[in-house]
């Protein structure tokens, strides 16, 4: 016998949160140099999200909490080795190859932010790093915004990286990831029927 309902896994915070990155993030990346005022906004916004999601890392609920999708690396493991099998572990919340995505993901975007401020201060004398970063010289500057670019197409590798686990876990899981993440619920039932 089947026996199918419904579970919370995502609560409001964490959806919006994700939303909410992830449009501010494509915005700052794709706005770039032209339109400066939305880019800064948006990059602004990326790090007032990723900083707000820290202390619900420790504080949020079940599955919002780092010690539920930071697992070590022999889990990380064992859930690669069943991907490779075809028979990857079933997690109601993020699996834990993705958790260490997640975690590369909010240090890149710190330091995306960072360097984006510190640029701001360097060639626009404006942001709070400005103080810090007049009279830099150009090589300075030079460096910071090229670390700035990196940062920003390495974060962009996490984020095609991130959503092909999310197809993959919706196809080798049958269940729709997106809407998960919409709606913050899960559909639970006998696992084996999903294999």
């Amino acid at each position: 016998m089947n026996t199918s309902h419904q579970i919370t896994v995502w609560d409001p915070f964490v959806r919006i949160f994700h939303w909410g990155l992830a449009a501010a993030f494509l915005i700052a990346y794709f706005v770039g140099d032209d339109a400066m005022d939305v880019h800064t906004l948006a990059g602004y916004t990326v790090l007032v999200l990723v900083l707000a999601r820290i202390p619900w890392g420790f504080i949020g609920g079940t599955h919002a909490r780092f010690r539920d999708f930071v697992r070590p690396p022999s889990e990380v493991m064992a859930h690669v080795r069943g991907l490779l099998r075809g028979q990857p572990e079933y997690h109601e919340g993020h699996n834990p190859l993705a958790g260490w995505i997640y975690v590369l993901m909010f240090i890149s975007l710190i330091g995306l932010s960072v360097s984006g401020i510190a640029t701001l201060g360097a060639e626009e004398s404006s942001g709070p790093l400005a103080g810090m970063m007049a009279g830099v010289s150009h090589d300075v500057e030079e460096a910071v915004e090229e670390v700035h670019k990196f940062l920003a197409d390495f974060t962009l590798g996490l984020v095609l990286i991130h959503l092909v686990g999310v197809l993959l876990g919706s196809l080798t899981q049958k269940e729709n990831l997106v809407r998960a993440m919409i709606t913050g619920r899960k559909h639970t039932d006998d696992r084996e029927d999903r294999s």
